[in-house]
């Protein structure tokens, strides 16, 4: 797997393409969660792409502090369905935080996680804030990831 990470003018036709329908897949479909994907964030965001080849499998955005209330966050975390249970989830994950940490002065990260992986958000350094709600109908719970300095 080769990570990638580019800004939303950077990307190539077939790439935006492979980014909405891998989020649709999952986040719409498979989750039958009908909202609104594009929520105008990837435009100044940062993206992650896990390729193998030219096929996407694994995909996260990155806001940076100026979109995310002076933190960074990492949301849209999403791995093909076909390399589920693979460590995938894992090391992209670790890309993200790396990837953070080489290029933000705050590293501190912030996410709404999915209450089902709160778990493996965890074994990242991950802790809960308390906070826990609805969101879009699934229950999420925001959790803080703070480098050790």
């Amino acid at each position: 797997m080769h990570y990638h990470t580019k800004a939303f003018a950077e990307f190539l036709p077939l790439e935006l393409y492979q980014v909405l329908q891998l989020r649709s897949e999952v986040f719409v479909v498979e989750q039958t969660c009908i909202y609104q994907d594009m929520d105008g964030k990837d435009l100044k965001a940062l993206h992650v792409l896990g390729k193998q080849h030219e096929d996407l499998l694994s995909y996260a955005r990155i806001l940076t502090e100026d979109q995310a209330q002076g933190e960074i966050a990492v949301g849209r975390v999403i791995v093909a369905p076909s390399l589920r249970g693979t460590g995938e989830g894992h090391r992209l994950m670790a890309y993200c935080l790396s990837y953070v940490a080489e290029h933000f002065a705050n590293p501190s990260v912030r996410i709404s996680a999915q209450a089902h992986l709160v778990t493996f958000y965890e074994t990242h350094g991950f802790q809960s804030t308390g906070k826990n709600y609805l969101e879009d109908g699934i229950p999420h719970c925001e959790m803080l990831y703070t480098p050790i300095q």
